[in-house]
């Protein structure tokens, strides 16, 4: 049994832990670029980022969940409930929603990723609190109805079938599969014609109850905003709701840990009656928080990130055989993946894929020369910068920051960091990543005699 004085004192231990902490993270210039969070009594982060020479302002919810916190029955459930969650509450019905920021020419959607979802406005700095009160109201007072499930199963339905109409795009997921299996990383984002089909309104209200607590939840907000005006706004929005509901309650962890790939050397082929074959080969890669992403950045963007890129001259400018080629690197929280995408006619799939292994067993090998490394550095400041341009970008940089990472770099910093990248650091990760054995995702019209022969590419 507790006494009295325990009790009293317990809660004003918990009343010490639960007081709105703020911090100034990035100290702009003049008050340019500053970037401050506040952790409110219950978990919740407010990052923001100000820009007062904007007239506009992008608000954001981050939610710490992905479609790999689905277990396979619920493979698309984060997917649907991102569509749930703008199809009403309590105060507003799904019109209302729309038409609140339609009516001020703002700008509203959301994205779902692997490991993250996103939802988010943009508006006249002006009509920042009634984009806060919306986007708020949102993930706090979903109503997530029967009927709302059943009607939005067929906009799902359809965007599947969407995707899958898009072979440049389904060979993503393809290529995700041929490299993590049958686990929650390879398995996609949009779910299957099978689980969306059998996920129920009670199915998806657990899981909205279990992952979008504030503790779950960052709030991002960049342009020409007052950080303490959004946090009181913020604070308001949610306890209108009663979000509130652990005052002692911190916030969850970024991800951590450490996944194994499959074995290298896998082949998935799918066979679709398109005009092109489309390919990704790759290999494992970093996980985002790896310090030499840095380095795998300047590679990436000297073999495949551009059209002076070793790929792009050797498979579309001296040869033709593609329009479209490219590299790329995906990062999560315990893995990444290395691979490089080509669409090219069915009869020179073989062609495409000697060229692009050849040049990377070359790069593994003998590393890319101090000029490359120099173009890619300068590429990557300039694309660095560039994609940083608008206030949406900056919520999506502060926003995912917090989440991933749990910390924020400046602008400077990041652009410090690829340029300190030696054409040595580029040659070590080079060695790692692409020494390794690749495997090989292709969708197209392939005869058993070209696909037989697709193993030869990861041989």
């Amino acid at each position: 049994m507790t006494s009295r004085g325990s009790k009293a004192t317990a809660r004003t231990s918990s009343e010490a832990r639960a007081v709105a902490r703020t911090q100034t993270l990035i100290k702009g210039s003049n008050g340019i670029g500053t970037v401050r969070r506040t952790t409110l009594p219950g978990g919740l982060r407010i990052v923001t980022e100000t820009l007062p020479s904007v007239r506009s302002a992008t608000f954001g919810i981050w939610a710490h969940v992905g479609s790999r916190d689905e277990t396979p029955a619920l493979n698309g459930a984060t997917h649907y409930l991102e569509h749930l969650l703008f199809k009403g509450t309590a105060r507003r019905s799904a019109l209302d929603i729309s038409a609140a920021i339609d009516e001020v020419g703002g700008e509203m959607n959301a994205f779902t990723a692997k490991e993250y979802t996103c939802y988010y406005a943009r508006v006249l700095d002006s009509d920042l609190p009634l984009a806060i009160d919306v986007v708020c109201d949102m993930l706090t007072g979903s109503l997530i109805r029967e009927e709302d499930v059943d009607v939005e199963r067929g906009a799902i339905l359809e965007e599947i079938a969407m995707t899958e109409d898009d072979p440049g795009d389904c060979v993503h997921d393809l290529f995700a599969h041929t490299m993590f299996g049958d686990n929650a990383l390879g398995r996609p984002v949009l779910g299957t014609v099978d689980t969306v089909n059998a996920l129920t309104a009670d199915r998806i209200r657990r899981f909205y109850k279990k992952h979008y607590d504030p503790t779950h939840l960052v709030v991002a907000c960049a342009g020409n905003v007052d950080h303490a005006k959004v946090v009181r706004q913020v604070r308001a929005a949610f306890e209108r709701a009663d979000a509130f509901r652990r005052p002692d309650a911190l916030p969850v962890e970024p991800r951590s840990g450490r996944r194994a790939l499959r074995a290298a050397g896998r082949v998935e082929v799918l066979g679709r009656k398109t005009e092109q074959a489309h390919v990704v080969l790759g290999m494992p890669g970093l996980a985002r928080t790896d310090d030499r992403r840095w380095a795998l950045g300047v590679l990436n963007t000297a073999l495949g990130g551009g059209m002076s890129s070793r790929l792009f001259q050797e498979v579309r400018e001296k040869r033709g055989l593609a329009y479209s080629v490219y590299s790329y690197t995906s990062g999560f929280a315990d893995c990444g993946l290395f691979g490089v995408y080509a669409g090219c006619r069915p009869s020179q799939v073989h062609d495409v894929l000697k060229i692009c292994r050849d040049e990377l067993d070359h790069v593994a090998e003998h590393g890319l020369s101090d000029e490359e490394v120099g173009r890619a550095i300068g590429q990557l400041r300039g694309s660095t910068v560039l994609g940083l341009e608008d206030t949406g970008a900056l919520m999506n940089r502060i926003g995912k920051s917090e989440l991933c990472w749990g910390d924020q770099m400046s602008v400077d910093d990041m652009l410090a960091r690829i340029t300190e990248v030696t054409p040595d650091d580029v040659r070590a990760v080079a060695r790692e990543i692409l020494g390794r054995r690749p495997s090989l995702s292709v969708i197209g019209p392939l005869k058993d005699k070209q696909a037989s022969r697709l193993h030869d590419a990861v041989a």
